[in-house]
C-alpha cells in the first residue's frame, strides 16, 4: 500500500492530485506548521492581467510561529461567492465552463460553513479527486492519527505505519531533509514524485503550470484531465509550485 502525505492546499495544482492518483492511501499533513503564504488557504487562477489569488480569510494574522494547520480557522464565511464570481467572470469563455462550473459552484457553496481550513480544503480536494475518477483512494488527516512527533521523518514513519503503508510517495523537495535510512531500515520503500506535464491551452497566455487545478478542468473537462496530468512515464521538469 502506497501512501503520500502532503499538506492540505485549496484546490491546489495538477501535481497534488497526480501525487493522490499514484497512491492508495493519501494523508493531509495538517499537524505541522501554519504558513502564512503558502498554498493552504489560497491559490491561483489566470486572468487577461496575470495570476490572481483566490484566498480564503483565515485567523491567523499575527500569530506567533507553531500555529498548527489544524487550528487555523476562517475568517469570513462568505468567501465562496467571491470566488464563483471570480472564476465566472475570467473562465465564462473556457471550452468547458458551461459542463464544469454547475458542480465547482455547488462543491464551493457547500462547504462554505465550515471553520476548519484543514476539513474545508480536504473535503473540496477529496470531492475534486472522485470527480476526476480516483474515488477509490483512502484519505486521512493527520490530527486524527494521534500522532505527537514533531521530527520530520519520525512524524512521516509514525504516519506512514498508522496507515499501514509499506511504501512512502515523496516529493522531490523533501529530499534535503528526509532520512531515507530510517523509513527504508523498517522496510517502508521510498519513491520520489517527478513532474513532466504537457501544455494545453489557456485562456490568458503565456503558458503556466502554477495555477489551480480547476484552470485545467475548465479548459479540457474533468474527463480528459487524467490525459494531460498521470496518463504517461514522467521525468523531473522543476515545475512544482511548492
Amino acid at each position: 500500500m502506497k501512501v503520500c502525505i502532503i499538506q492540505p492546499s485549496y484546490i491546489p495544482w495538477k501535481g497534488f492530485f497526480h501525487q493522490i492518483a499514484k497512491s492508495d492511501i493519501f494523508v493531509f499533513l495538517d499537524t505541522v506548521q501554519y504558513d502564512k503564504r503558502g498554498w493552504r488557504n489560497r491559490n491561483q487562477i489566470k486572468t487577461l492581467n496575470g495570476p490572481i489569488w483566490l484566498t480564503i480569510p483565515v485567523h491567523a494574522h499575527g500569530t506567533h510561529n507553531g500555529l498548527l494547520i489544524q487550528n487555523v480557522h476562517v475568517q469570513d464565511m462568505q468567501w465562496a461567492e467571491r470566488h464563483l464570481q471570480s472564476l465566472r467572470q475570467h473562465y465564462k469563455k473556457a471550452p468547458c465552463f458551461e459542463q464544469e462550473f454547475p458542480w465547482i459552484c455547488e462543491l464551493l457553496l457547500s462547504v462554505q460553513n465550515e471553520s476548519s481550513i484543514s476539513k474545508l480544503t480536504g473535503t473540496i480536494t477529496q470531492a475534486i479527486a472522485e470527480r476526476l475518477g480516483l474515488g477509490d483512494i483512502q484519505f486521512f488527516y493527520a490530527s486524527d492519527l494521534d500522532i505527537d512527533t514533531q521530527n520530520p521523518s519520525q512524524r512521516l514513519l509514525s504516519i506512514v505505519k498508522a496507515v499501514g503503508a509499506d511504501s512512502y510517495l515523496s516529493g522531490p523537495a523533501a529530499k534535503d531533509y528526509l532520512e531515507v535510512e530510517m523509513l527504508e531500515h523498517v522496510g517502508i520503500q521510498v519513491e520520489w514524485m517527478q513532474y513532466d506535464y504537457p501544455e494545453y491551452s489557456q485562456l490568458y497566455p503565456p503558458f503556466t503550470h502554477q495555477v489551480s487545478i480547476l484552470d485545467l478542468i475548465l479548459m479540457v473537462g474533468s474527463g480528459q484531465v487524467g490525459d494531460y496530468v498521470w496518463a504517461k512515464p514522467l521525468t523531473a521538469c522543476g515545475v512544482c509550485p511548492e
